[in-house]
């Protein structure tokens, strides 16, 4: 593309040094992206890289400019765009197929399709009273719709109600809708093969292409690398905010978009948290077949053995299944499969049975599972306890009370060792800031002195002070008192900075089980699914337009 003379108007769509402020933490420095008519163009990043806040501000919604704005220039057929509202960006002839339907389940496809732009004919009425009372079109409105399946490949009848569609077809009406406004230069597709079969993922490929040949540019957001390749022309890369880079499909492969995803190498990586001793080789927990219905992380068939003594991490993308792993095991949500804990068989669906066992959790959802928010500090640490164990209590037989003066002492001492920032241990734990509160529920979980520990999320909304804490310690229970942790981490640094063995989780299965110190690449290549060892075979099939098995 270098050395090309720019004909005027040669990007449809122009993004230029774009940045974005949140509460004074950039999310978006100087990011730019251009984009041909008529191309595909893969916008890339791991959770939180900003793609979302790029595509908020394409769209002028509304969480942009109530809090303050943006800095940069966007430009459509060369020309300023000032886009303040999702209208704004529609009359401007952009469009999204959004990952969550925006459908109205009790409406058939043409009144979908043509919602908000609905064709209407004169009346009697109408030419005599103004043309506000003209009649709708219903048959003009279901050719339009019919045409615009057809674009699709959707053969079903215009007339379907919406709500009795499977899943993947509801996506295709979404693109159906969009193809069938009016100047629509640009579309942009959100994670759409995310609910589609693999054979309705070739569909939208085709799809895509089809819409790509009317000169019709389209943006491409997605985890599928393979996917990447068989369908894009160019390729953008965001990481923490900043671009990384652009690139020709042909002028890159699976390996370097999986690098330029990741590439921190072993930045940040803890040498404190080395092993001094090695692992026993016991099995403490073995996982078979593990299914678990968490809307938003399902789990499709998790395999997976933890070592005693280890910190396992498990990583990947949001929405992948790692966060419904330790909600399955622990019984927060249904689920099915062989659970063996230190080689005795482990009752799911059952959350007191994995107490009893010797399990404990530290929930991604603090204020919601993790916590009491009305109840005091020292009441939250020690309720598990009371109920499961019958500790922190004092009387004859059944008719026992707590024993204010241990469950004080208890709260003090863990106030001290985790550095809880409160007035005192009777402070309602609602009023702590989310950093305290998170180290509150660690304190709760290690009231029951557990032999094995989930932490999902541990760090999340916490301040760069609080987060080290809570990784020191539990890099000290590890080491010092034989803790077996799995630690589940949108943060992947996090994890190599403390895992002896990172299991990622794509698709609501284990792709790979790596080192910490494994290549950026590997790690890339197994959130986006395809085994680190099996790169090329994704290659060869993405080129020829196949699916990896």
């Amino acid at each position: 593309m270098k050395g090309e003379l720019l004909l005027p108007h040669e990007y449809i769509l122009e993004m230029n040094g774009i940045s974005k402020e949140y509460g004074g933490n950039a999310v978006l420095r100087d990011v730019s992206l251009k984009v041909r008519p008529g191309e595909i163009h893969a916008l890339l990043g791991e959770n939180g890289a900003g793609k979302s806040t790029l595509m908020n501000i394409l769209f002028g919604m509304p969480v942009i400019h109530a809090t303050g704005g943006f800095k940069g220039e966007v430009l459509v057929d060369g020309q300023p765009a000032n886009i303040h509202s999702p209208m704004d960006a529609m009359k401007q002839g952009v469009g999204m197929v959004h990952q969550e339907f925006m459908l109205i389940p009790g409406f058939t496809i043409t009144e979908n399709i043509k919602l908000n732009r609905e064709v209407s004919k004169p009346n009697l009425v109408s030419r005599i009273l103004g043309q506000e009372l003209e009649s709708l079109d219903h048959a003009a409105m279901a050719a339009d719709a019919r045409a615009a399946l057809d674009s699709v490949g959707v053969s079903l009848p215009e007339s379907t109600l919406v709500k009795t569609l499977p899943v993947g077809y509801m996506q295709f009406v979404e693109i159906a809708r969009e193809i069938d406004k009016q100047g629509v230069k640009l579309l942009v597709f959100d994670e759409p093969t995310a609910v589609l079969t693999e054979s309705e993922a070739d569909q939208l490929i085709s799809v895509m292409k089809s819409i790509a040949s009317r000169g019709i540019a389209i943006i491409f957001i997605t985890h599928r690398l393979n996917e990447v390749m068989q369908a894009c022309d160019t390729v953008t890369v965001l990481r923490d905010g900043k671009l990384v880079g652009t690139k020709p499909i042909k002028e890159t492969s699976l390996v370097e978009m999986a690098t330029m995803m990741i590439g921190r190498g072993n930045e940040g990586m803890n040498e404190s948290a080395a092993r001094s001793q090695p692992l026993s080789g016991k099995t403490a927990l073995k996982v078979r077949n593990l299914h678990v219905a968490m809307p938003g992380e399902n789990v499709r068939g998790i395999d997976l053995d933890v070592m005693e003594g280890e910190i396992i991490g498990i990583g990947g993308l949001a929405g992948q299944g790692k966060v419904g792993l330790p909600n399955g095991v622990m019984g927060l949500y249904p689920a099915q499969g062989e659970v063996t804990l230190f080689d005795e068989p482990l009752t799911l669906n059952d959350s007191a049975a994995s107490l009893k066992k010797g399990m404990s959790m530290v929930s991604e959802d603090r204020r919601g599972v993790g916590l009491l928010l009305e109840e005091s500090i020292e009441d939250n640490i020690t309720f598990n306890a009371m109920q499961i164990k019958g500790e922190y209590l004092m009387g004859p037989g059944p008719l026992k009370i707590k024993s204010g003066r241990q469950i004080r002492q208890h709260a003090d001492k863990m106030i001290k060792e985790l550095d809880i920032r409160c007035r005192s241990a009777a402070q309602p734990a609602g009023t702590l800031s989310g950093g305290n509160q998170q180290k509150v529920c660690v304190a709760k979980a290690l009231a029951l002195n557990p032999r094995f520990l989930f932490v999902s999320e541990p760090t999340r909304g916490i301040d760069i002070g609080a987060k080290k804490l809570v990784l020191d310690t539990l890099v000290d229970l590890n080491r010092q008192q034989g803790l077996t942790v799995v630690m589940v981490s949108s943060e992947l640094m996090e994890l190599r900075s403390v895992c002896d063995r990172i299991a990622i989780v794509a698709e609501g299965k284990v792709v790979a089980i790596l080192p910490p110190d494994a290549p950026d690449a590997d790690f890339g290549l197994a959130m986006s699914g395809i085994k680190p060892d099996n790169h090329q075979a994704a290659g060869q099939a993405a080129a020829e337009g196949e699916q990896l098995p």
